[in-house]
């Protein structure tokens, strides 16, 4: 399976060159999509080999993914792995991630942080429930940490998809990545990873009240359209059963990882 890694990275000159390294070790083909950064970001990856895209302004995270991803498809990759440059994604679970994708071929594998989740703050635990809780109903089975960005992507499944991309989406593409893949038989399957948390200098991007809100906005919309789908509601809760879900997820350490 030949796997690109896409790094996103906004003024991350602390931890990118770091980040960047330990993913070589696993895969050959490392994007750092650069979203105009202006601290050393850039300068720090200098003599490594990976590719680095610039954005010349801020496109925030959305853009920057798709514009990673673009690049991967172009140089015909069968999957997509992304992970943050802060450091709160250890590249050492790429393996782990490949190994998932090999059993379940064609669907999203997650690296959901659920070991130590204590060390995440009560406000972020809370925002990311209420994620979950959303998501899952919209896309009509049960998913844990919808808001990981430490995912891998089959590239036929990238292919088909068409979500928004612009700054206002930042964070709010990869909540909806997940329910339009379930729209066309693509699911989500959890690898249980540990939570790192505040090893970062800088403070979050994701503005949990602000960003929590427009994903809730987003799904809110899509369950309109689509009656309230009840029987989403339903699946999402585990009181029916979804085909499309194994009752037991790979890798998964614990009964939380079930995806």
């Amino acid at each position: 399976m030949r796997v690109a890694v896409v790094i996103p990275a906004f003024n991350e000159a602390t931890t990118v060159a770091e980040i960047a390294e330990r993913a070589l070790r696993y895969v050959q083909t490392v994007f750092v999509v650069d979203d105009g950064s202006d601290d050393d970001t850039a300068a720090q990856l200098l003599g490594l080999p990976v590719t680095l895209i610039r954005n010349d302004t801020n496109l925030g995270k959305a853009g920057s993914l798709a514009r990673g991803f673009a690049a991967a498809l172009e140089q015909s990759m069968d999957a997509v792995i992304t992970l943050d440059a802060d450091g709160q994604h250890r590249p050492e679970d790429i393996p782990r991630l490949i190994e998932a994708a090999a059993e379940y071929p064609g669907d999203i594998v997650i690296a959901a942080r659920l070991e130590g989740r204590e060390r995440m703050p009560r406000s972020r635990r809370f925002g990311n429930w209420q994620a979950d809780f959303w998501i899952a109903w919209a896309a009509g089975y049960p998913i844990r940490d919808t808001q990981c960005g430490y995912r891998l992507y089959p590239a036929a499944l990238l292919e088909r998809l068409v979500v928004r991309d612009g700054r206002r989406n930042s964070f709010v593409f990869e909540s909806e990545v997940l329910i339009e893949a379930a729209r066309i038989g693509r699911y989500a399957r959890s690898i249980s990873i540990d939570t790192i948390y505040g090893r970062s200098p800088r403070e979050s991007h994701y503005r949990a009240a602000s960003d929590t809100m427009r994903i809730i906005r987003m799904v809110a919309g899509k369950l309109f359209r689509r009656g309230m789908y009840p029987l989403g509601l339903l699946r999402s809760l585990g009181l029916l059963p979804h085909s499309g879900i194994a009752r037991s997820e790979a890798g998964a350490k614990s009964p939380d990882a079930l995806g």
